[in-house]
C-alpha cells in the first residue's frame, strides 16, 4: 500500500499523521484507493487535494465527468482497473494513452495500466467526486436494466395465485426462484443501493403494481412491473427475508443482508402489510458506511452544537430529540452515544428496532410480542449499573415516568418524541401525565429537526429570486440584499433532480431557569416558544434560513420541511 500521497499531504499541512492513520486503516478494510478514502472521512478538502497535486507534479486539472468519453477509450482499461485505483481513461493518441487521476502519485497504478494496455501512459489530476461521477456514469450500471428483465419476464409464465383462498405453496415457492424475477428484484435492490435511495416501497393496486424509491426524502416512481407478477415479486422479497409465504393477512418484519463487492454488505429492513389488493412492501436501507456519526458534519450550528454537547456532558438529566419519521433522529443520537462512549462509561439502548451496531453500547431489541418493552427494559436496565441510557421513543406515561426517573437519579437519559418543534414537546409530556415539576426538574435539552435536501454540488448555478419570496419565509428586509441562491441544473450525479444529499437543521431549546419557571406555571407551547426565541433559540426556520444563506438548500426546500414561526 502506498503512502506517498499521505506523506505529501502531512508534509504540506493539508492532513495530520492521526488522520492519514485512520484513512489507512480505512482504506485496506475497505479496498479502495486511499484520495476518495480521505475525502469520504472529511480529513481533507477535495478542491485543496486537486490544487495540492496539480502543484506538486505540474499537471493539468480536468473534469472528466463533464467530457463526451469515447466507448473505444474507455475499454481499453478495465473497469476493476478503474474502480480499485480510481482513475479514468479519458483520451488516446498514437501510443499515448491520458488518464485522469485522482492521486497522481499512485505509481503501482500507472504502471499497471502501461503493462495492460500497451500504452505509454500520460497524468492528469482530477477532483475524487469527478472521477467518481465518471466512473458510475461509464462503468457501472446507472442502474437496473428493467426493460430488458421484463421483455424476458413477457415470453414466460410466471402469473401467480390470483385466488386468495387457495394457495399452491409449490407453486409460489417454484416462482420465487424463477430467474427473471430473481433478477428483477435483484435488479430493484442494487439500483436503490446506487442512487443511494433510503426506502423502497412496492405497491400493490387493483390494475397497477408500481415501485417507488425514497431518495434525500422524496419518494419518486421508479417503475410499473406487470400486475401478475405482484405474488411472485413479493414471496422472492419475502423468501430472501426469511419471513412466512403462506401467511398473507398479517403484517410481518424481516431483514435482508445482501454482500455487495470489495467486501461491503448492506442490510435492508423489510416490512410487509397485508392491503386490499396484496401486500405493500417497504424495504428501508441501513447502510453503515454512510452513518455519520462526527457532530460538527450533521448540520449543527456552531451555539446549537455547543449547547447539544454541553447537555449530553451533564452527568445526569434527560436529553430529548424531537420530530417526525425519517428526520435523522436515530442518528442525532448515535452521534452523541458515539460521542459518550468511552471505556468508563456503561451505556445501554433500548431500540424498535437496533438499526445500527455500536461496539462498546449494550444494544436491546424491544420484542412487545413477549413483553419487552420500552419501560421493561428500561427496568431492567436500572439493575445493570448504567451511566447513560438511550430510550428509542417515548410512547406512553409508563415510559416516560421511569426515565425521568433515572434521569433524576444520577443517570443520563436520551429519547425521542414526536413532536412538530421543541417548545410543544413539553406540553406532550404534560399530556402524558407527567408532572410539571418532574419536567422542569429533569430535562437538560429539547431538539427539533428536520432533514432537507442539498443543492448538487456538481450543477449548481446562481438564481435569481425575488425579495419577497425571501420575505415570506421569514427573512428580515435588511437581510435580504446579502442572499445568493443557488439552484441544480440536474446533471447525472444527482439523478437529474438537482438535488444530491440532506442536512439537517436544528431548533435547540436549553432548559434554562426562566423556561423552567414557565414549565411549572403551566405555561402554553407559544408562550415556552417566545421565551426561547428571546433566549436565543433558533428556530427549525431560522435554522433553515441560515442553510440558505450559505448555498447549501433552497426556498422550496425550507417550505416544504419548516413551519412558519
Amino acid at each position: 500500500m502506498s503512502t506517498r500521497l499521505g506523506e505529501l499531504l502531512v508534509k504540506r499541512g493539508l492532513l495530520a499523521p492521526a488522520q492519514l492513520q485512520k484513512a489507512l486503516e480505512e482504506q485496506s478494510a475497505a479496498g479502495t484507493a486511499l484520495a476518495p478514502t480521505l475525502v469520504k472521512l472529511g480529513a481533507v478538502n477535495e478542491t485543496d487535494l486537486a490544487a495540492c497535486l496539480q502543484k506538486e507534479y505540474r499537471l493539468s486539472l480536468v473534469d472528466p465527468s463533464a467530457m463526451n468519453l469515447p466507448q473505444e477509450v474507455l475499454r481499453l482499461v478495465p473497469a476493476t482497473l478503474v474502480q480499485r485505483h480510481h482513475l479514468l481513461p479519458i483520451s488516446q493518441s498514437g501510443s499515448s494513452l491520458t488518464v485522469a487521476m485522482s492521486d497522481p502519485s499512485n505509481i503501482v497504478a500507472i504502471n499497471e495500466v502501461k503493462f495492460l494496455t500497451g500504452y505509454d501512459v500520460k497524468v492528469a489530476v482530477a477532483c475524487v467526486s469527478a472521477v467518481s461521477a465518471a466512473i458510475e456514469q461509464h462503468y457501472e450500471e446507472r442502474g437496473a436494466n428493467y426493460d430488458e428483465v421484463l421483455n424476458e419476464i413477457e415470453g414466460e409464465d410466471v402469473e401467480l395465485l390470483e385466488s386468495d383462498e387457495e394457495i399452491d405453496l409449490k407453486e409460489l415457492e417454484r416462482a420465487t426462484e424463477d430467474a427473471p424475477v430473481v433478477r428483477l428484484v435483484n435488479a430493484v435492490l442494487t439500483n436503490a443501493i446506487k442512487r443511494r435511495a433510503s426506502d423502497v416501497h412496492l405497491e400493490p393496486f387493483e390494475r397497477l403494481f408500481r415501485v417507488r424509491f425514497r431518495c434525500d426524502g422524496v419518494l419518486e416512481e421508479i417503475m410499473r412491473p406487470p400486475v401478475k407478477l405482484k405474488n411472485a415479486i413479493t414471496s422472492r422479497i419475502k423468501v430472501m427475508a426469511s419471513l412466512d409465504i403462506a401467511e398473507r393477512r398479517l403484517p410481518q418484519d424481516g431483514r435482508i443482508k445482501l454482500k455487495l463487492g470489495r467486501g461491503q454488505e448492506m442490510d435492508f429492513r423489510v416490512s410487509v402489510l397485508p392491503t386490499m389488493f396484496g401486500e405493500k412492501i417497504v424495504l428501508r436501507l441501513l447502510d453503515k458506511t454512510n452513518l455519520q456519526l462526527d457532530m460538527a458534519r450533521l448540520g449543527f450550528e456552531e451555539d446549537a452544537l455547543k449547547d447539544f454537547k454541553d447537555s449530553i456532558y451533564q452527568p445526569f438529566g434527560m436529553v430529548l430529540v424531537t420530530g417526525p419519521t425519517g428526520s435523522g433522529k436515530t442518528t442525532t443520537l448515535y452521534s452523541a452515544l458515539s460521542e459518550l462512549n468511552k471505556v468508563g462509561s456503561n451505556i445501554s439502548t433500548a431500540e424498535d428496532p437496533v438499526e445500527y451496531h455500536l461496539n462498546g453500547i449494550n444494544q436491546v431489541q424491544i420484542h412487545e410480542d413477549i413483553g419487552l418493552n420500552f419501560a421493561s427494559a428500561l427496568r431492567a436496565f436500572l439493575r445493570q449499573d448504567p451511566d447513560i441510557i438511550m430510550v428509542g421513543e417515548v410512547r406512553d406515561f409508563e415510559t416516560a415516568e421511569i426515565a425521568i426517573k433515572a434521569a433524576l437519579t444520577g443517570h443520563l437519559v436520551l429519547s425521542t418524541l414526536h413532536t412538530n418543534d421543541a417548545p410543544s414537546t413539553v406540553n406532550r409530556l404534560l399530556n402524558m401525565g407527567v408532572e410539571p415539576f418532574m419536567v422542569a426538574s429533569s430535562v437538560n435539552l429539547i431538539l427539533a429537526q428536520r432533514l432537507a435536501r442539498v443543492v448538487c454540488q456538481q450543477c449548481r448555478q446562481p438564481v435569481e429570486l425575488p425579495p419577497q419570496a425571501l420575505l415570506d419565509i421569514g427573512v428580515s428586509r435588511e437581510a435580504v440584499g446579502s442572499f445568493t441562491c443557488f439552484q441544480g441544473a440536474g446533471c447525472p450525479q444527482c439523478n437529474g433532480t438537482g438535488f444530491r444529499g440532506r442536512v439537517a437543521l436544528y431548533e435547540v431549546m436549553p432548559m434554562s431557569e426562566e423556561l423552567r419557571e414557565l414549565v411549572l406555571n403551566g405555561a402554553s407551547a407559544t408562550e415556552i416558544k417566545r421565551a426561547a426565541i428571546s433566549l436565543g433559540m433558533k428556530t427549525l426556520r431560522q435554522s433553515g434560513i441560515t442553510k440558505l444563506k450559505e448555498g447549501m438548500t433552497t426556498v422550496g426546500e425550507i417550505v416544504r420541511v419548516t413551519m412558519p414561526d
